[in-house]
């Protein structure tokens, strides 16, 4: 039974890794300006880490069955404390990456409405030097909902 409980540190290391890539991916979603490039590897990474946990968690039921045990583990005190620790844990990260995606989502509703703004222009802002078309600017300022 000695590849269950390294299975369960395994599970709760790669879970605390992830804690802090979404750590990482909130204050990118939080800043004034959302990286686009600063925010794809932390994307990447979090992926990698999700299969990882997918893996172990698979890797967890097949020794559970090969052992004849089941989660939460309620004979064997050290397993069921490491049990209760992957659950916390677990239903936290749930909670933030959540959290992250609801921030991801006003980003996305801010640059559609950014998008939509701009579409509204009958003709260009800029020609095809670069230079601001000086005629085709609108008279007032439009601003957009942050």
């Amino acid at each position: 039974m000695e590849d269950l409980p390294q299975l369960l540190d395994k599970l709760l290391e790669t879970l605390h890794a992830l804690g802090t890539v979404l750590a990482q991916e909130h204050a990118l979603l939080c800043a004034d300006t959302l990286a686009g490039v600063a925010l794809q590897p932390v994307t990447d990474i979090k992926s990698q880490l999700l299969v990882t946990i997918n893996e172990l968690e698979k890797q967890r039921l097949a020794a559970e069955q090969l052992h004849g045990l089941q989660a939460p583990y309620a004979h064997h005190p050290h397993l069921a404390a490491c049990w209760e620790n992957v659950q916390q844990l677990g239903q936290q990260l749930r909670e933030q990456n959540q959290h992250n995606g609801l921030l991801l989502k006003q980003h996305i509703e801010h640059n559609a409405q950014a998008l939509a703004v701009l579409s509204q222009q009958h003709s260009p802002l800029y020609g095809p030097d670069g230079q601001a078309r000086s005629g085709n600017l609108p008279g007032s300022v439009r601003h957009i909902a942050k």
